[in-house]
């Protein structure tokens, strides 16, 4: 009588652990109650509540097209106007990517995007370099006025924020555009393309990408 044999199955391999790129930081002042959870690692999902709409919206494009998860939750006083909302929010943020590149080893460091909307045209270059620089060109042809309720001007001081806060160098143009929605939408989408590439790992990079051997 043929012995019956027990069917062997390979088990399947365990998944390669990796170091999330994640933060989470709650910053509160008289003006702002902020908290928000940033993974530089994800799949563009997006809860977000700021209080602004048009800045909601503009917020999930952020993460959308820069490949982040983000969840951020604000309570600000707009019953004033929105500055403080739009600033402190870009504060956060920068604070959030800054923890979560850690010492920044083996990212791309640099990042480009140029991106159309329509008639408008924006591109942002951005350097994590450690050093808090910004340069915005456009504001006279983005012009004054509000896209909703916010207040067109609020744009360059939240990258301006962000810049600072996550000590990054950032050069933005606004290189062309009629209408201020896509002018704006246009910046924001070239802003999050040129994050992920320089928050992008590059397994070519050994140690952090700077002569110096910090940032």
């Amino acid at each position: 009588m043929a012995k019956k044999t027990a069917l062997k199955t390979k088990k399947a391999p365990k998944a390669a652990k990796t170091d999330g790129r994640v933060a989470e930081i709650a910053r509160k002042t008289k003006e702002t109650d902020i908290r928000v959870r940033l993974d530089l690692d994800g799949t563009g999902a997006a809860k977000v509540a700021s209080g602004v709409g048009f800045f909601d919206h503009m917020l999930e494009a952020l993460a959308k097209h820069g490949a982040l998860d983000l969840e951020l939750l604000c309570k600000g006083d707009t019953h004033i106007d929105d500055h403080h909302t739009v600033e402190d929010i870009g504060i956060v943020l920068g604070q959030a990517a800054g923890k979560a590149l850690g010492n920044k080893a083996g990212i791309r460091r640099f990042g480009f995007a140029s991106v159309p909307l329509d008639e408008a045209l924006a591109q942002v270059t951005i350097d994590l370099s450690g050093r808090a620089h910004v340069s915005f060109e456009g504001a006279k042809l983005l012009g004054k006025g509000k896209v909703g309720n916010f207040d067109v001007e609020l744009l360059e001081d939240f990258l301006g924020a962000f810049a600072s806060a996550s000590l990054s160098t950032l050069h933005v143009e606004i290189r062309s555009g009629r209408n201020q929605h896509h002018m704006i939408e246009a910046t924001m989408k070239a802003f999050a393309r040129a994050l992920r590439q320089a928050a992008e790992r590059d397994e070519r990079i050994r140690g952090v990408p700077s002569t110096k051997g910090v940032l």
